[in-house]
């Protein structure tokens, strides 16, 4: 008889501490964090993840616990896995791995999740200055649907994906990643700051040692103090895929990612039950412990066949992503624009990210004057299926990016009428987002005309 079922190659007990864990996570890339396990090329196995802070943050109502969370960790991440084609010969640098989505969700028991922003202080979150103090929303998940107490009105089915997959890197891809990287953070950009205008810090999320865990490496030996200073965060997506965080890398999806270190070394964590386009509340999707099902192809080769360097050396690529057939269906949309000028009204030179701040306030604005607080929308926007879009990146100087919010996740009709804002009565539940003081002293960003000081 055939086989069925997934094989469970890397399980997690919830009921144990992180450090208790049969299989040791790790959460940074470096190519000497020794593989965990190991699979063939179509076999059916599952794999078991911890959410993207580790248990750090609580099913509770107080954000405390995101407020002083130490985020030097990163994602904890469940691998390597070493992949072996059906003759047990690894995949080969120069390969291609192809990784499908066969199924994923949240672990049985554990169906709950939670969006956040961390404090300014702490690094804060695309709109930090407009949003300096933690907060937090915790939602619970029903079948495919989500839904919060702290965000009351509000209801979406979700579309569950891993925020971060990718396959070790070299140590030459490494070394590219750490120079280019800590050339950024030290000396930052030759040309005008994005960072003015979007007030993050820091600008890159170089090697250190503090909270760096590396696998069966133990803690403390040469080794680990060697490599503890050369593996990369796991911040950033990269070219070995990583934390690239596509809210449709879904069930039925498939990932094709290059390989340069013998096996591949495929790691995955960060999952999520929901996210909108950007995750801008930067722990802004619904991230819950969870689980993927998958099968690898190994396409010998397929780096130089199917991936074009876009720099200077053949390590130079990016991943190909192939969508699967599984999303949500909506049928009405309530679009947001922005154009690239910034709160103190300076134009910007073709600046999508700058046009994308604008969309998202001039939404978050909006959804505020139905009832909710503008944290409740920031959060909100964060993790329901809205879309993004750079809808015109070519008309000087103004590039035009859009949000687009489903009008059916909310309880009531949010399009523009005759008449006053209506406020529904069912908007008055509380509570409302859990939300921390902001102690810091870094500049507040208000918009001179909002509707509502943030």
């Amino acid at each position: 008889m055939a086989k069925y079922g997934a094989r469970i190659v890397i399980p997690v007990d919830l009921k144990k501490k992180i450090e208790e864990q049969k299989y040791p996570f790790h959460n940074r890339w470096h190519p000497d964090i020794p593989a965990v396990a190991e699979v063939k090329e179509n076999e059916l196995f599952r794999v078991e993840m911890v959410d993207c802070n580790g248990g750090l943050i609580q099913n509770n109502d107080s954000a405390e616990d995101v407020k002083y969370a130490d985020l030097y960790g990163g994602h904890y991440l469940s691998g390597p896995i070493r992949v072996v084609d059906k003759d047990g010969i690894a995949a080969k640098p120069g390969d291609l791995l192809g990784v499908e989505i066969c199924n994923l969700g949240p672990l049985p028991g554990d169906e709950w999740g939670y969006t956040a922003t961390f404090d300014r202080e702490k690094g804060g979150s695309f709109l930090t200055d407009h949003f300096p103090c933690a907060t937090k929303a915790i939602w619970y998940i029903e079948g495919i649907f989500a839904y919060s107490p702290h965000i009351p009105g509000v209801r979406f089915p979700g579309l569950p994906h891993p925020g971060v997959i990718g396959t070790a890197p070299s140590m030459e891809l490494l070394n590219i990643w750490n120079e280019r990287e800590k050339d950024v953070a030290e000396n930052g950009l030759n040309s005008f700051k994005l960072c003015e205008v979007l007030h993050s810090r820091p600008l890159a999320h170089l090697p250190t040692a503090k909270k760096c865990l590396l696998g069966k490496i133990p803690k403390g030996t040469p080794e680990w103090e060697k490599m503890a200073w050369e593996a990369a965060r796991t911040t950033p997506g990269r070219e070995n895929g990583g934390n690239c965080d596509i809210k449709n890398l879904s069930t039925g999806s498939k990932v094709y990612l290059p390989v340069v270190v013998e096996g591949a070394n495929l790691s995955s964590g960060d999952m999520h039950f929901s996210q909108g386009d950007g995750e801008i509340s930067f722990c802004g999707a619904i991230e819950m412990n969870g689980f993927l099902e998958l099968k690898c192809e190994i396409i010998r080769g397929g780096m130089k066949e199917y991936l074009t360097p876009m720099g200077p050396t053949p390590l130079h690529v990016s991943p190909v992503f192939e969508i699967g057939p599984v999303e949500p269906r909506f049928s009405e949309w309530l679009v947001f624009e922005g154009i690239s000028v910034d709160e103190s009204g300076r134009q910007h030179f073709l600046d999508a990210t700058v046009a994308y701040k604008r969309a998202v306030l001039n939404a978050i604005d909006y959804l505020s004057k139905f009832g909710y607080s503008k944290e409740q929308m920031y959060l909100l926007l964060s993790c329901c299926p809205c879309e993004g879009r750079i809808s015109g990146i070519v008309d000087s100087p103004n590039a035009l990016a859009t949000l687009a919010i489903p009008t059916a996740i909310f309880d009531q009709d949010i399009r523009p009428k005759n008449g006053k804002v209506p406020v529904g009565p069912r908007l008055l539940r509380k509570p409302d987002v859990l939300k921390c003081t902001y102690d810091g002293n870094l500049p507040i960003t208000n918009n001179p005309a909002a509707s509502i000081s943030m």
